[in-house]
């Protein structure tokens, strides 16, 4: 009964010129205010959960872009390292030009040893590729850009090591690129590798190499064609007759290659023999 009169009260109330209009508009006076208040804290709550609502919604969208730009930043970066990729690929052309006899196979840098830089490196040619590497024959190994890098050392079903000229086991017959330069001999050095340097030895004793000569790869022995460029001398010590060396920074940056290119000779008579080249290491290698 209670609920009822209320309820026919606020109907009343809201009929002009009723009297229960005139009777209720003291409590009106008082209730207003009140009301007021009441609906603006409820406006207030809605408000608020409008607000978080809308602000978990702008959080989804900014991690969504953010996802966004993240992949349109990756894309972007895997498109610059394409072309850098390929530019380097198109001067890998000019070996194919330059050295015509020799069939030019491109292959990919798969790990490196764990202890350093600069120790043997895989690389994604193998046993199934057609390379064998035995006791009388390897090949080289250049960079895109031509530049001597090492030799094929050892192969398996699906890779194959390479040893890098920076390698304290690997060595080369190298001349001066000049008209009848001197032909000297480049090898690696444990101390001189971290600063990716190697080191010039048998240096005639009629001949002294000046900073800035070019060295390039003499042809002598037969593993490595001649004209492969390998460095260029940094310094020279002729303090000692009996020890005169140079030091020489190689043009290929072992540390951030990627991709190598192996040179096989397509002329038998031209392939040389690891066992008597002088080209070859001057000892077994037994790198893992």
């Amino acid at each position: 009964m209670l609920t009822l009169l209320i309820v026919v009260v606020i109907i009343m109330s809201t009929i002009p010129g009723n009297p229960v209009q005139s009777i209720t508009s003291p409590i009106s006076v008082v209730m207003d205010p009140v009301q007021k208040q009441v609906k603006g804290f409820g406006e207030g709550i809605s408000d608020f959960f409008v607000a978080v609502t809308e602000g978990m919604e702008i959080r989804k969208e900014n991690e969504a872009l953010k996802a966004e730009i993240a992949q349109l930043e990756y894309q972007v970066a895997q498109g610059e390292e394409a072309v850098r990729r390929w530019e380097e690929l198109k001067d890998a052309f000019q070996i194919k030009d330059t050295f015509e006899n020799y069939e030019i196979i491109g292959a990919s840098v798969l790990t490196r040893e764990a202890d350093e830089w600069f120790s043997v490196f895989r690389v994604d040619l193998g046993e199934n590729d057609g390379f064998f590497v035995t006791e009388e024959m390897s090949y080289a190994v250049v960079d895109a850009r031509m530049n001597l890098v090492g030799r094929i050392m050892s192969t398996d079903p699906e890779s194959a090591k390479v040893l890098p000229m920076l390698h304290e086991g690997f060595s080369v017959s190298a001349k001066v690129n000049t008209v009848n330069g001197a032909v000297v001999r480049v090898s690696g050095e444990t101390i001189l590798k971290q600063d990716n340097l190697c080191k010039v030895t048998r240096i005639p004793d009629n001949i002294e190499l000046q900073i800035g000569d070019e060295l390039v790869t003499s042809g002598q022995g037969g593993l490595f064609p001649a004209g492969i460029p390998i460095g260029v001398v940094v310094s020279v010590d002729y303090t000692s007759d009996l020890n005169r060396f140079a030091i020489i920074k190689p043009y290929a940056d072992i540390g951030e290659m990627k991709d190598v290119f192996v040179m096989i000779s397509n002329d038998e008579d031209m392939e040389g023999s690891i066992s008597s080249s002088e080209d070859a290491v001057n000892s077994p290698i037994n790198t893992p």
